[in-house]
């Protein structure tokens, strides 16, 4: 199984991830702001992780981890 980590420190929550993840289980999370004041990306469904690593191949910040 595939997991996810996105790390809120480098995260600026540009949402670029979650518009190319094609299982469609990442998204901001309105309830977190970061010390920078953004919101941050986060996994709502780790199952669901295929490991494509399409989210942090597009990520700008290199602030996504994807371990399969």
């Amino acid at each position: 199984m595939a997991r996810v980590t996105i790390d809120d420190f480098f995260c600026k929550g540009c949402g670029l991830c979650v518009d190319v993840c094609p299982a469609s289980i990442l998204e901001l999370d309105p309830a977190v702001i970061t010390a920078k004041g953004y919101h941050p990306a986060h996994c709502v469904d780790q199952e669901k992780c295929t490991g494509c690593c399409s989210c942090a191949t597009m990520c700008p910040d290199v602030a996504i981890t994807v371990e399969r």
